[in-house]
């Protein structure tokens, strides 16, 4: 009898391996053994909401008239206060209406958007490294990608504009993302504008991830790719309440720009959900109303945060620069430390013997290789033991001392 054998699609077999699946794999072994891991390996934040976030969200979920399907695009009130909040943080006018639309978080919105706008045959621009998830939704969305070295200055926008150039068919997509998420890149003002010009040259649509655009440290303020003159013409930006408001797990994001683009991401998201639920949304036009100096206090952590560890790292010999943004500090380990092992492999043993949990740079493409991101998730005391293991692994010394 022949064995009966279920096929997935083929979008499943486009993925590449999940790297980080053999790390937490082990992570979840070790605490199940009783190890204390220090886990600084994902941008999730460990910090409470604010309080008047949680007060409101408890009120607004016992309210039965919030139990019901929501739009799928989100309620006016939370579209008009992020339309709200880019006026005042980046001098940009949207239309709540048809500019703004509420995702599922960003990642969703990012995901779908790209479901909405490409196909098999089409190609998107994509620096290297990358946030995983600017490659994946890319392949699931049957398209293909095409890397180029990451950067911040003209060269790296020539560089984008040689491969639009040269590449037939023309690619469709160009993602950016700045502040960047894993290696904590930023770029200044100015730096949209070459951007906006080349892809209404070229007639390339533009997605910027801009999840990080406000936690930025020391006066610096990040970019708007919406803030430049034309830019709604040709592309739009993703945004999320995770980050400067704690609330990863409410899963509150936005789309905004372009009209005929927010209107495709609408119309895939009507057919596949209705929605965030209510009480969460409401929640969310309270953060955006009176928590203005809540970010300022989160900021000022990650701050505080972002120099132990670079501190730290600089003690032991990694090379590391300290970022003007995002939660994540990029440092290169040194070949001595990593003897010949690829990153992953190092992040395994780092798990192993230091017990502590970073991401290994080539989780993020082949250009991450020999770098390693750190999240700034832990409060002081734990990165600055953090910093002890690692060191004591380097020296190859035992982290604990053995029961008498």
């Amino acid at each position: 009898m022949t064995e009966f054998k279920i096929e997935p699609a083929t979008r499943i077999k486009r993925l590449p391996p999940y790297l980080f699946g053999r790390i937490n794999a082990l992570k979840l072994a070790k605490r199940q053994a009783g190890a204390d891991i220090i886990d600084l390996g994902m941008g999730n934040p460990s910090d409470a909401a604010p309080q008047l976030v949680i007060d409101k969200l408890c009120e607004a979920a016992r309210d039965p008239r919030n139990h019901h399907y929501s739009a799928s695009k989100g309620i006016r009130n939370l579209r008009v206060d992020m339309a709200k909040k880019y006026a005042k943080l980046w001098g940009v006018d949207l239309d709540p209406e048809k500019e703004v639309l509420a995702c599922i978080g960003s990642k969703e919105g990012f995901s779908h958007m790209c479901l909405a706008m490409m196909g098999p045959g089409d190609t998107a621009v994509v620096p290297d490294p990358a946030f995983p998830i600017h490659n994946y939704a890319v392949a699931l969305a049957g398209g293909n990608v095409i890397s180029v070295p990451l950067g911040n200055n003209e060269k790296f926008i020539k560089n984008i504009t040689n491969v639009i150039e040269h590449l037939y068919p023309k690619p469709k997509l160009l993602i950016l993302n700045y502040p960047h998420n894993p290696t904590a890149m930023t770029v200044d003002e100015g730096f949209f504008e070459p951007v906006v010009d080349l892809a209404k040259r070229f007639g390339v649509a533009v997605i910027h991830d801009f999840a990080y655009g406000e936690t930025c440290f020391n006066g610096y303020k990040a970019p708007s790719f919406l803030s430049v003159k034309g830019a709604k013409d040709v592309g739009v930006e993703f945004t999320t309440l995770s980050k400067p408001y704690n609330m990863a797990g409410f899963r509150i994001g936005f789309a905004a720009g372009n009209r005929d683009m927010i209107e495709a991401l609408a119309t895939i998201k009507g057919y596949y959900d209705y929605g965030i639920f209510q009480a969460l949304q409401i929640a969310g036009i309270i953060a955006m109303r009176h928590c203005d100096n809540f970010i300022i206090e989160q900021n000022e952590r990650y701050r505080s945060r972002r120099d132990v560890v670079c501190e730290g790292l600089e003690r032991i010999g990694w090379q590391v620069e300290k970022p003007r943004a995002t939660m994540f500090v990029w440092a290169k380990v040194p070949d001595e430390n990593l003897k010949g092992k690829g990153t992953i492999d190092y992040a395994m043993d780092l798990m192993e013997y230091a017990e502590v949990a970073i991401a290994p740079g080539r989780a993020f493409g082949e250009n991450g290789e020999k770098y390693m991101r750190i999240a700034l998730v832990e409060n002081e005391q734990r990165l600055r033991q953090a910093i002890r293991n690692i060191s004591k692994f380097i020296q190859e010394k035992p982290i604990r001392k053995k029961k008498q």
